[in-house]
């Protein structure tokens, strides 16, 4: 086992709808700005709100789980978390998932250099939810995606 420790920071929400999401927890009392515009111009929407101590709390819609997400699948309802995990570099998430799906849990998305500048990947735990590994972000790493180029 790899002998750097995961940080538990994150828990994204891929949601139905965007705005109804960001109406709920604006009334619940999170301050998310009204004027947030998440909608990239195609039909991909991600929103993230931090909280004290490293946190966030991110939404995501289909479309934008499906960019980042190559695994993903929907369930009845069409809404899922996925708990993130920061680890404290590209080669750790590496070495993470390899240990974690040579251990039989599944792969859900390889680890791949993430358009936001990360080492990204994903491994469903024994109940089936997602659990992202996350290098620090690298902003000279970062790209648009093709998706976002499409028009």
């Amino acid at each position: 086992m790899a002998s750097s420790k995961p940080v538990f920071n994150q828990v994204n929400v891929v949601v139905r709808d965007m705005a109804e999401t960001l109406a709920f927890y604006r009334r619940l009392g999170l301050a998310v700005d009204e004027d947030r515009d998440p909608d990239a111009g195609d039909g991909a929407e991600h929103v993230d709100l931090a909280f004290p101590g490293g946190v966030s709390l991110e939404f995501d819609n289909l479309a934008s789980a499906r960019i980042w997400h190559a695994g993903w699948r929907e369930n009845g309802d069409g809404c899922r978390a996925i708990l993130g995990f920061a680890l404290p570099s590209r080669d750790a998430v590496d070495e993470r998932y390899a240990e974690l799906t040579a251990a039989g849990y599944t792969g859900r998305q390889p680890p791949h250099d993430a358009f936001w500048g990360a080492r990204y990947a994903i491994v469903a735990d024994p109940n089936g939810i997602d659990v992202g590994l996350m290098s620090p972000i690298d902003r000279q790493r970062k790209f648009t995606p093709p998706e976002f180029t499409r028009g």
